[in-house]
Order: structure tokens, then C-alpha cells, then sequence
């Protein structure tokens, strides 16, 4: 049966009577296409455990658009999801849409006449408007809760105009928000010591990550192409999967790869069509004369980038920026050996169960992961796989929202 069908039931109110309210505000929206915050939303809708919670998402209409859907309101793993539309105003847009979806979320909430309603925003993009919208909030009886996300203030992607907002909406948000719920302890620490003064009240919750493994196999024909094509041979590779922006350390990695002594190549899985950073990479670097260094562009078969990421002979991290880090979960779980920069975000999620490098060492972390036996790589990919089976399932993460939203 369809999961995602048309909602012409009866009212909200009649049918989630005595229902725990919550109104999911920040991501583009379920069916998930794509994007973090889209991924948390879909697994905490689709692993709901406790029946009691009725959730209400906001989706930008373009994003149910590319599931097919056209109503004002449908329904999606249990969950009512209302499409909002918001006019094409640039980097704005993000903007106006939490602020409209959030609107709507307490006109909702009314028309339902929820008791105790929870508003979860995920991202600190309204904080110059959020006293306004707080105080209807508290007026219905209400409690605002916050992801804050990561440094978003720190991304080189923005302009110092932009960044200074960033910082400014994220101290906003603090001060407003009853429960910021941060997806890494060293957010949580990072919130509680710069925004002393507001006493915020902080609570950590992990991202979650898929387990399963993939159902391909080396005769699949998809992946005999695709390793053909890239001329890549399981387990002689290192990988790296994400976006292709400065504060992700590609250059670190793409330098320590080309000074250290690896045969192996260099693959990475992502989008560098009319991207300016990675021109100006390859003229600072000529990682273009490297043959081991292989830009593959993405895969979005998620088996096959599944079955990708469980034969290479190591990934690399090197994000800095932010909290807990989907891809670097999905390489823990996925990848027998991980090679993470040395930062406190990925010591707490990797522990014991990855070798880490710094920015100038990392050809020297390159040529020691090579002298490791069998064995060794096998004792640090128990680690990490027991890492995320105890502390990052998508079961473990929803089940700790259900306690938070349900007091």
C-alpha cells in the first residue's frame, strides 16, 4: 500500500484526540529526497514506536512535487504533512519558509485545539523573528524546541554579512527556545558555554543511521559497470562522499593523498559540475595529474553507494564544521577503516574505532594505515560498527525523541 496518500479523513482534532502534538518545522519535507535534516525526519515518522505522538510536517511544495503529490495536506508514514508555498527570494527563501511553516504549525494547532503542542524547528535560521512567533506559542499553551544544528556561522560558503546573521539568529534562538535538542555533545557543551547567560535548557539527541547492508554483489552488473568505468578495483581504494565546499578539508586530503605513497587511488563521490572551488583546487594543487585521484561524480543508487563505500580499503573525513555527520556515520558502519580529521566532533562519534589524522599529517596517516594487518583493520571495524549499533541506530534515536516529546 501506498505510504504517502491523500488525507480526507475526518478533523485533525476528532482523530488525534488525546494525541501528543508535534510540528515538525525546518526540513523541505517527506517523502526525503535528499538532505539531513529531510533523512531525520523521514526514519523518526517511519520508525515511530510510540503511536501516542501525532507528528505534523511542513513541506515545501516543489519537494512533494517529486513524489507526485499536489494536495494542501496528505499523509506520510502516520505522519500530516502540509505544503507551503514560498516565493523564489534567494537565499531568503529559507527564511520565509520556516517562518510561514511555523505560522501555519500554531493556526494548526489551534484549529485542532492541541493540548500542549510542541513546536520542533530544526535550524537557526529565524531567530530575529522568533520572539513575535513565541509569544502565540505560549499563548495556545505551547512549548518552541530547537536543533541547532552546526557552526553554520563558521561554512565558507557564506559571506561575512551572512555569517554575522547566522550568529545573531543562532543566539536568538537560544534565548527563545524552551529545549535546544543538539545532535553532538560538543554542540551541546559549545551552546551551554557561549549562551551562559540565557541558562538554556539543552538536551542530546545523535542523528541515527541505516545498518543494513547492501544486497549487491560483485557479479551485479551495475557494479561491474560502475567499477569498470571508473576503472576502480574493490579494496584498492580510499573514498570520500559529500559536498565539494572548502570546510569539508578537501584540499588537506587531496594533498596528503598526493605526498603519501599509496598505490591505491583516490576516489570522490560528489558534484563538482561549475563548482569554483574545485577549478581553483586543481590549479593550487594539479591533483589532475595524479592518476590515482579519481573525481567519479555522485551516485544516487543508494545500494550501489552502499556496496561502494563497504569495499574500499578506507574512508576519509574531514568535516569540522558541525555536529553529528551523516556521512561519517554511514563510513563507520559501512567502511572497514576510517581515517577522520583529528576534531572533537568526530572523536566523539569515532572513539576507538578510527585512526585520525591532522591537516599536515595526513600522508603519514596514509602510509601507517597501509602497514596495518588483517587483523588490525578488522579489530578497528568491530569498534566502529559497535559504536553506531549502540549508540547512532535510527531505533535508538527515535525512541530518545519519543521520551523528549512525551515529557
Amino acid at each position: 500500500m501506498e505510504r504517502s496518500r491523500k488525507f480526507l479523513l475526518r478533523p485533525f482534532h476528532v482523530r488525534r484526540k488525546m494525541k501528543q502534538s508535534v510540528y515538525i518545522v525546518g526540513s523541505k519535507g517527506i517523502p526525503a529526497k535528499y538532505g539531513g535534516f529531510e533523512t531525520f525526519v523521514e526514519k523518526l515518522t517511519e520508525c515511530q514506536q510510540d503511536r501516542e505522538i501525532q507528528y505534523y510536517v511542513a513541506c515545501m511544495r516543489e519537494n512533494s512535487a517529486k513524489s507526485g503529490i499536489t494536495a494542501d495536506t496528505f499523509e506520510h508514514n502516520g505522519a500530516i504533512c502540509y505544503n507551503i508555498d514560498v516565493p523564489n527570494i534567494g537565499p531568503a527563501r529559507a527564511i520565509a519558509y520556516d517562518i510561514a511553516a511555523l505560522n501555519k504549525a500554531i493556526e494548526m494547532a489551534k484549529e485542532n485545539k492541541d493540548q500542549a503542542p510542541i513546536f520542533y524547528v530544526l535550524a537557526c535560521r529565524i531567530g530575529p523573528f522568533i520572539a513575535g512567533i513565541k509569544k502565540k506559542i505560549k499563548a495556545i499553551g505551547g512549548t518552541l524546541m530547537v536543533n541547532p544544528d552546526g557552526h553554520e556561522w563558521l561554512r565558507a560558503k557564506w559571506s561575512l554579512p551572512v555569517r554575522k546573521y547566522w550568529k545573531f539568529s543562532e543566539q536568538l534562538m537560544v534565548k527563545h527556545a524552551d529545549l535546544l535538542i543538539c545532535d553532538s555533545k560538543n554542540i551541546e557543551a559549545y551552546i551551554q558555554k557561549d549562551y551562559a547567560k540565557y541558562q538554556p535548557k539543552t538536551t542530546y539527541i545523535a542523528y541515527g543511521t541505516d545498518t543494513s547492508k547492501s544486497l549487491l554483489s560483485q557479479e551485479d552488473e551495475k557494479v561491474r559497470t560502475w567499477f569498470a568505468d571508473k576503472q576502480v578495483s574493490e579494496g584498492d581504494y580510499y573514498l570520500v562522499v559529500g559536498r565539494f565546499v572548502p570546510e569539508n578539508n578537501y584540499e588537506a586530503m587531496i594533498r596528503g593523498f598526493m605526498r603519501s605513497n599509496s598505490q591505491k587511488d583516490f576516489v570522490l563521490i560528489t558534484n563538482v559540475e561549475q563548482n569554483k572551488f574545485y577549478e581553483q583546487l586543481r590549479k593550487d594543487t594539479g591533483f589532475d595529474q595524479d592518476p590515482r585521484v579519481k573525481f567519479v561524480g555522485t551516485v544516487y543508487d543508494q545500494e550501489l553507494l552502499k556496496y561502494i563505500r563497504e569495499n574500499a580499503f578506507a574512508y576519509f573525513h574531514g568535516h569540522e564544521v558541525g555536529g553529528t555527520n551523516p556521512s561519517l556515520l554511514e563510513a563507520l558502519e559501512s567502511t572497514k577503516l576510517n581515517l577522520l580529521l583529528d576534531v572533537g566532533f568526530n572523536r566523539e562519534v569515532g572513539e576507538e574505532g578510527a585512526l585520525y589524522w591532522k591537516k599536515d599529517q595526513l600522508a603519514h596517516v596514509i602510509d601507517q594505515a597501509e602497514q596495518l594487518d588483517d587483523q588490525a583493520i578488522e579489530d578497528l571495524d568491530q569498534k566502529s560498527s559497535q559504536r553506531i549499533a549502540e549508540a547512532f541506530t535510527w531505533e535508538k534515536i527515535v525512541t530518545d525523541y519519543e521520551k523528549v516529546f512525551k515529557g
